[in-house]
């Protein structure tokens, strides 16, 4: 008896041991991730990308990621929205699914099974720093320091489990520098899973002081739909996000009330933007916007030149704010290579949604149109993803969650509705079996801006959206007219197409589950 239980004790301890080595292992070859996310970051505004605006504005550290592993050129969300899509990201599951299908939600249900909460029940080290948004505290995270709601881009509070605590300085660097503290004093022993979210280049785009001035001078191509009628588009001529006649002249323009004024005109939100300044950051401030304000008052303009003066304000701004971002990514990709992390980290760059840049003559996002539908996606993992391939898969945020967890060696649950795409990432090539179609669907409606609630369904060349309030279709040759200017529903010839797409829309809706209510 007494050596049967030595023997027994001797073999849970060489099983305890060999565990022990085996989680090691394991560990080791497990990759850390980086999932870094902008707010409102265009495609447009990525040089990768090579749209003509980013060609005058290059970011060359958010490139590096591309170069080195995959650009993908067909990435969407599936609610064109701050907070929905950042649920979607960590749940992998559709709005209706997860819960959170409005920014005016009462907040997202944290005890739900989330990304995060499976890597940190596998041995991950998880945490995130920077914008949240989901009016709710974060779960899953070993360590979390978050932004209070949109966050101010100077001086502005964070909020972690014990305090909140007001920093100084611009809020992209203090991000970055917050994340790279983390990196530091991190536990070696484990993988980790780090979320660096930027509120950047969050509307009201204001540039780091170091960048007020640095495209002043650059006078950036103007989207040949800037002056769009909408016809034939009864929700695109319904909203309310047109540069020229709906944005807010003084908090998104810098505009002032007159020359030599450091008074600036309406501003609805002066907590997020002069409030949270120190009286020599808001007297510099002034002085660098000073001489072009100025010319505004002094020089004679028709309408139309003034609608494309605030089209090139709003350029030099949103740019100059993605600067700093650039430069962010940058720092924290030389701090993995002066550190031998780069070679075992999955590098992610993203935004939650697209967003327009003059396109339509509209800013923001909400539509299923390419410009805010489309997502960028960067993404590197030395010796795994060959470097400077191109994605040309139908990818979509709710795939994130179960490509991170497969890239890492865990399972997905049978309840996420995205789908690794580890697949696309061995050379590029989209297999045979990869879905063909995507579903997409925003709610908020009535809101901000005025975008009517719709869905609709995207394929290769076609895109079908449905207006339900209205019970309005637009139909969309994505080949023939990728600026969606003309609206072919119900016109001679695209009975067959309309029939294929209402059909497939169908069958995603009865593949996620979507109620009744919200078709």
């Amino acid at each position: 008896m007494f050596r049967n239980n030595i023997k027994h004790s001797l073999l849970v301890y060489i099983a305890w041991v060999v565990s022990l080595s085996s989680y090691g292992q394991t560990n080791a070859q497990r990759p850390n991730v980086i999932f870094i996310m902008s707010d409102d970051h265009a495609e447009q505004a990525i040089s990768a990308y090579g749209h003509p605006i980013s060609q005058k504005a290059p970011t060359p550290h958010i490139d590096r990621i591309a170069n080195e592993g995959a650009l993908f050129l067909n990435n969407y969300c599936s609610n064109s929205i701050c907070g929905p899509s950042r649920a979607a990201i960590l749940t992998g599951k559709h709005s209706h699914k997860n819960g959170f299908m409005r920014n005016g939600n009462k907040g997202f249900d944290g005890t739900q099974q989330t990304l995060p909460k499976i890597l940190q029940q596998n041995g991950y080290e998880t945490a995130i720093i920077g914008k949240w948004h989901l009016i709710s505290k974060p779960t899953g995270f070993d360590h979390w320091e978050i932004l209070n709601d949109q966050g101010d881009y100077y001086n502005p509070y964070f909020i972690t489990e014990r305090d909140t605590v007001r920093r100084m300085g611009y809020v992209t660097d203090l991000i970055t520098d917050l994340t790279k503290d983390w990196l530091a004093n991190r536990d070696k022993n484990k993988p980790f899973f780090l979320m660096m979210h930027h509120k950047a280049p969050h509307r009201n785009w204001v540039p780091a002081e170091r960048h007020y001035k640095l495209y002043e001078n650059t006078v950036f191509p103007v989207p040949e739909t800037y002056f769009d009628d909408y016809e034939g588009r009864y929700a695109a001529a319904q909203q309310e996000m047109n540069i020229y006649r709906d944005m807010y002249e003084g908090h998104d323009l810098k505009m002032v009330t007159g020359i030599d004024s450091d008074t600036l005109l309406y501003d609805p939100w002066p907590h997020a933007f002069l409030e949270t300044m120190t009286p020599a950051e808001q007297e510099r401030f002034f002085a660098a916007y000073r001489d072009r304000n100025n010319d505004f008052y002094t020089t004679m303009r028709t309408e139309k030149e003034k609608a494309l003066w605030k089209f090139q304000r709003y350029m030099q701004d949103y740019l100059a704010t993605v600067k700093s971002v650039d430069e962010s990514v940058g720092e924290i990709l030389d701090y993995l290579k002066a550190n031998g992390l780069d070679k075992n980290t999955i590098v992610i760059y993203t935004s939650d949604q697209g967003f327009y840049l003059g396109e339509h003559g509209w800013f923001d996002k909400r539509f299923m149109y390419e410009e805010s539908f489309g997502m960028p996606l960067l993404m590197s993992y030395p010796k795994h993803i060959k470097p400077g391939i191109k994605i040309d898969g139908l990818t979509q945020n709710i795939d994130f969650a179960p490509t991170l967890l497969d890239l890492c060696q865990i399972a997905t649950p049978d309840d996420m509705q995205g789908r690794s795409f580890k697949a696309l990432l061995q050379n590029g090539r989209t297999p045979k079996d990869w879905r063909k179609s995507l579903y997409y669907h925003y709610y908020e409606y009535p809101g901000f801006h005025s975008v009517r609630a719709h869905y609709g369904v995207k394929m290769e060349r076609y895109k079908l959206m449905h207006f339900p309030k209205e019970n309005l279709w637009e139909l969309y040759d994505i080949k023939k007219d990728p600026s969606e200017i003309e609206n072919i529903f119900g016109k001679k010839g695209t009975a067959k197409i309309t029939q294929k797409l209402q059909q497939e829309l169908l069958m995603l809706q009865d593949k996620y589950e979507v109620d009744n209510e919200y078709r």
